[in-house]
């Protein structure tokens, strides 16, 4: 099984050499041109492959040594600002309070994107600012494919129309959006027949629709695309921490007589021990958090930065194509929503409403329901948009630069703030993901001139590729599959992942006992993520569970439930590799499903918290007793043949087609299991198909029955279903008893 050696020899067919510990070539200079300050490729190669220094090197690396700059917080703007530092040669250290991208950055659209609505913004408004931002943004994109090709990739964006006199206008601005771009387009936008458009998107609304126009933006992996960012921090010899949190800021008097900021009082969350770190500059690029480390600093200070609340969604693939997005331009309050396929999902989103700072930011059914509703109103009638076909929903907090003039967060642009305190803390706040190197290298231009940093080089970031980019091909994933014997899913999803480190993945790799796939053991069945994943994870600090099913794998934002079946074993790994006791493994569970149940959307869709039930309590003591009854043997779920026992026994004439539909309505864990919240929805939607399946007797409490079923539909309890539709036509044929006579 190990042909590492042979996968190199084929690997050199492609220009890549791997040998001494280096890889020399970097797949992108070979398609793209130059850009002029680009590290050379010696340079690239003194790190590209450089070992990665333990959690607890770093530690004490942080403990005992003194900095040239002190970044506070690990998302893309704080890791993109500490590559900037180390990259200029400056002794660097990154501190973040809880994982890199937990927080707002691996919570994006997964876009990167110069920004359509800015554009028009700019161009309705006669906005200069948002102009440039649009087209700082745009370089910027075409950057980001470049460093790191593994993760990110032009991505077509559909953009519907209904309306013919749209076709010029928006036809206009998104050729205005190409010329921005300049020679940095990725590819040109064309316009699509209405025909070619339902041949591409076939399960779009048809109902007057005109064509479409396309445009490409580029996609990624958020989180992973900022880790590997902290990873070459790392390689490079920055001190990269994650769960380490900044408790004070210290002052000294310089020569001058002048107060400066020269270090921060730390605490490792992981032990909880206190310690103090010295730095000749604080930057302070902390997300949504800028406010509390301004205010650390000095309490007399104003808040700068407006939180605003995104919610999205995940559905199954099959509510979109393969690899074609969909932009809703004007939602029925105004907003913008993206429809787009991502990791063989759905994700759609965003919303956008002012909120209050929180750690644990969470999606509502209100925002859930509103997205819905806003994608139903884009797919074709035959397309049931389910409520149970939510597999995931999150909701992340933005960094926005406030504007006391203006109220609506929709009227704040992403643009980015540089503020230099008396006492020379630097603080980065605002922007967006698009624009994280360019915030960085304005950042650290101004950290050299106030802090007096003189030793440091120009900025190397432009074009400085990023780990897992330099060996890495197109093909990369066929070597995988043809000298390891993984699985064809599983090698396209290493590649695309973790680039040619991927070949480290493969080698950690467990055998599967099978005459295929040879190696390659699965976290999940239905997801291509490997046990050896979690390993390699804690090479690269991962502390916790949620670390692995949030951001070294995107489990819990494709599938909550999923993840939450996934737990056991990441534990029982993680437990192997950190030496965890029994109560730290329980402590680990506890947390990861709260983190599910609170910031993934499980607990909105599970039991019966969204769904009302019309039982009084002794009804329900009843049903949770037959629950029991049939759950012989105490599983706490019963399965479809119990069900069907069940009303055979009861005597309820509930058919074939009804029961499944009622299941597929209340089953959100899609698991056919029925656990006793779905149990109860599901017993109360099979009273009311039985009555209408009954519509021609006459019952004195018939008319109880009839107002029970038109509660429940328009309460939503069996809304969006085939079952629903026919109810609701049935009732209508449902005899009412009324005073003075019968209809």
């Amino acid at each position: 099984m190990h042909r590492f050696s042979k996968t190199m020899r084929r690997l050199a067919k492609y220009g890549i050499v791997i040998g001494g510990g280096t890889c020399i070539l970097a797949w992108t200079s070979m398609s793209s041109p130059q850009v002029p300050n680009v590290h050379a490729e010696d340079d690239q190669m003194k790190y590209a492959w450089s070992p990665l220094p333990t959690r607890q090197n770093m530690m004490d690396s942080l403990k005992t040594d003194e900095f040239d700059v002190l970044v506070i917080g690990g998302g893309a703007t704080g890791c993109g600002v500490a590559l900037d530092a180390v990259s200029r040669g400056l002794k660097t250290a990154l501190v973040e309070k809880f994982d890199f991208s937990s927080g707002t950055s691996s919570r994006s659209t997964k876009l990167i994107h110069g920004g359509v609505r800015y554009l028009q913004k700019a161009v309705f408004g006669l906005d200069i600012e948002q102009y440039r931002m649009v087209k700082e943004a745009l370089s910027e994109r075409a950057n980001l494919i470049q460093i790191a090709p593994h993760l990110a990739y032009p991505f077509p964006i559909m953009l519907p129309i209904y309306k013919y006199w749209q076709v010029p206008y928006f036809w206009a601005g998104i050729k205005m959006y190409d010329v921005i771009a300049g020679k940095q387009l990725l590819k040109p936008s064309y316009y699509l027949s209405k025909r070619k458009t339902l041949e591409i998107f076939p399960m779009l609304k048809q109902e007057k629709l005109v064509g479409a126009l396309v445009y490409y933006d580029g996609q990624h992996d958020d989180a992973r695309m900022n880790i590997s960012m902290a990873i070459s921090a790392a390689r490079m010899g920055g001190t990269i921490t994650n769960y380490t949190e900044v408790l004070k800021l210290y002052k000294k008097t310089d020569e001058n007589g002048k107060e400066i900021v020269c270090g921060a009082r730390i605490k490792d969350r992981q032990t909880d021990q206190e310690f103090d770190v010295k730095a000749k500059c604080i930057i302070n690029a902390a997300g949504p958090y800028t406010d509390r480390i301004r205010l650390m600093d000095d309490s007399s200070k104003k808040k700068i930065c407006q939180p605003s609340q995104g919610v999205h969604i995940v559905l199954p693939d099959y509510y979109s194509p393969d690899k074609m997005g969909l932009l809703d331009p004007a939602t029925s309050d105004g907003r913008v929503i993206f429809f787009l396929p991502w990791q063989n999902h759905t994700l759609a989103g965003t919303t956008d409403s002012s909120c209050e700072l929180t750690d644990y930011p969470t999606p509502t059914e209100k925002e859930i329901q509103f997205i819905l509703n806003e994608v139903k109103n884009y797919l074709h009638p035959d397309v049931e948009v389910r409520r149970g076909d939510v597999l995931s929903a999150w909701c992340g907090i933005r960094p926005l630069v406030s504007d006391p003039n203006k109220k609506d967060t929709q009227s704040v642009a992403r643009n980015h703030i540089i503020e230099v305190a008396e006492d020379h803390l630097i603080t980065i706040a605002g922007g967006k993901w698009t624009t994280y190197r360019h915030m960085a290298e304005e950042t650290l231009d101004k950290a050299v001139e106030v802090c007096s940093l003189k030793h440091a080089k120009p900025c190397q970031t432009k074009g400085l590729l990023l780990d897992g980019a330099h060996g890495w091909t197109p093909t990369l994933f066929i070597r995988l599959v043809q000298d390891f014997g993984l699985e064809n899913e599983v090698a396209q999803h290493l590649a695309s992942t973790y680039g040619d480190k991927a070949f480290k993945i493969a080698k950690m790799s467990s055998l599967t006992g099978k005459r295929w796939p040879v190696v390659g053991k699965r976290l999940h069945d239905e997801f291509p993520y490997l046990e050896a994943e979690v390993k390699y994870a804690v090479r690269e600090y991962a502390c916790t569970a949620i670390d692995i099913i949030a951001r070294r794998t995107r489990l819990a934002f494709c599938n909550a439930n999923a993840a939450e079946e996934a737990l056991p074993r990441i534990v029982e790994i993680m437990a192997e590799e950190l030496k965890w006791s029994k109560s730290r493994q329980q402590d680990e569970l506890a947390r990861a499903k709260t983190f599910l149940r609170r910031e993934m959307g499980l607990e909105l869709g599970s039991g019966t918290s969204n769904v009302p039930i019309n039982f009084n309590k002794d009804e329900i003591n009843m049903y949770v007793k037959r629950f029991k009854s049939l759950d012989r043997d105490n599983k706490g779920y019963i399965t479809v043949n119990d069900l069907r026992r069940y009303f055979k026994q009861t005597g309820e004439r509930v058919t074939e087609d009804q029961l499944h539909d009622i299941l597929s309505e209340v089953d959100l864990n899609r698991n056919a299991q029925v656990d006793i919240g779905e149990f109860l929805q599901l017993v109360y939607c099979a009273h009311i198909a039985a009555e209408i399946n009954r519509h021609d007797e006459y019952d004195k409490d018939l008319h109880r029955k009839h107002q029970l079923l038109m509660s429940a539909l328009k309460s939503g309890a069996v809304s969006n279903s085939r079952f629903a539709k026919a109810a609701e036509m049935s009732a209508e044929k449902i005899p009412v008893h009324r005073s003075g006579g019968g209809v």
